[in-house]
């Protein structure tokens, strides 16, 4: 007894231990020796992969994903290394027991444990890269001028992340034996229902990203509708409605969808301002004296620091009217800022009466001359 007691505690007695939890499974699950062997083979060769996996994504993706100019990729590293890892383990795990050859029943209950999980990391994965790409849109947006992306983006991160565990979850109760298809068809007629009462919302969505792509105006800017009922200054583009601020100070919040509809001029996007006027001289004005006009204010123009040089400028006599000789003046302010475009042209007109002036010439003003037969004069001195 001793003896035996004593081989217990030795190394033979440990060799007797194994075996006797070898022999113990042999007999309960008839598992042979090779069997058993095999699976913690391969249970060892996952952790082994994972730990050769772990090493190649530290040592070689990072140090690549370093020497390339964008963050993107180390990002994208960052975010699928450990959902990889832990799908390794699940494989390896579901490897090993299927090697031992388990009852149908035990590898239909195996089968649904593999994949739960799986979908899980699977999401996990996709949720991670989703939220790369939306950091990657936020810093984009923060480096435009509109807020609407601003608040499209969190938006579309939060549809994602959602569209991307609800997909999960079709797959996880898909592989647990219940019918997707009955569920997506119910999900489908509230859908609609959904989309029918929220017709005039999604119509405001998608103007709102109608205008977050073509970008026809941001805040601060001056817009014109070709009808005029719209015309003000965009204070902000919010995702349902833009706000604008009109000439009489009152604020009008009008929906995206008809601004995606509508032909919008934008009056700030323009690098010129355009003027156009006419000078009319009286009837009495010798044609050297306008051909000296005309000459001295195309000069006034060419000269002038604030008038726009690449453009076009026309000083023209093109017209002799009912009531004056007129000399067409045309040219564009080098600046759009409303203030210093009224004072460029108030500067203009002021010089144009200037060389008017200095010529002898004089302004024309609208005249009628009403001639008076002698039988209306006979019947005034008759009354």
């Amino acid at each position: 007894m001793r003896q035996k007691n004593a081989g217990s505690t030795g190394p033979g007695g440990k060799e007797g231990t194994m075996d006797t939890v070898v022999n113990l499974l042999e007999q309960s699950w008839q598992w042979s020796g090779q069997e058993l062997a095999i699976t913690f083979a391969i249970l060892l060769g996952t952790f082994v992969v994972k730990w050769v996996f772990k090493h190649l994504m530290t040592r070689v993706a990072k140090r690549l994903a370093r020497v390339t100019s964008t963050q993107l990729d180390d990002m994208l590293i960052m975010a699928v290394e450990k959902p990889l890892e832990w799908v390794i383990v699940v494989l390896g795990l579901y490897l090993a027991i299927y090697t031992l050859r388990p009852p149908e029943m035990v590898m239909g209950v195996l089968r649904a444990g593999f994949w739960v999980p799986f979908s899980l990391l699977t999401a996990w994965m996709i949720f991670r890269c989703v939220n790369v790409f939306t950091s990657m849109l936020k810093e984009w947006a923060l480096k435009t001028d509109t807020a609407l992306d601003d608040h499209l983006v969190p938006l579309v991160e939060r549809a994602l992340q959602i569209m991307v565990w609800i997909l999960a979850a079709l797959m996880i109760l898909q592989n647990l034996g219940y019918s997707v298809s009955g569920l997506l068809a119910g999900l489908g007629i509230g859908g609609l229902a959904v989309a029918l009462a929220a017709q005039k919302t999604l119509a405001d969505v998608f103007g709102s990203i109608m205008l977050l792509v073509d970008r026809p105006f941001v805040a601060g800017d001056w817009i014109v509708s070709p009808d005029r009922e719209i015309e003000g200054v965009v204070e902000s583009i919010g995702f349902r409605s833009t706000r604008i601020r009109t000439f009489e100070q009152t604020l009008v919040a009008i929906p995206n969808n008809r601004l995606a509809e509508f032909v919008i001029d934008n009056i700030s996007s323009r690098p010129y301002r355009r003027v156009w006027i006419t000078v009319g001289l009286t009837y009495d004005t010798p044609s050297d004296a306008m051909r000296e006009a005309v000459s001295r204010i195309e000069k006034l123009l060419r000269n002038h620091p604030e008038v726009s040089q690449e453009s076009t400028m026309l000083v023209r006599f093109n017209e002799i009217s009912e009531n004056s000789l007129d000399i067409m003046v045309y040219y564009f302010t080098a600046t759009t800022v409303w203030e210093d475009y009224l004072r460029i042209r108030e500067d203009v007109n002021l010089k144009i009466m200037e060389i008017v002036e200095s010529l002898g010439l004089e302004m024309a003003f609208p005249t009628r001359t009403i001639h008076l037969s002698p039988d209306s004069e006979d019947l005034k001195a008759g009354d």
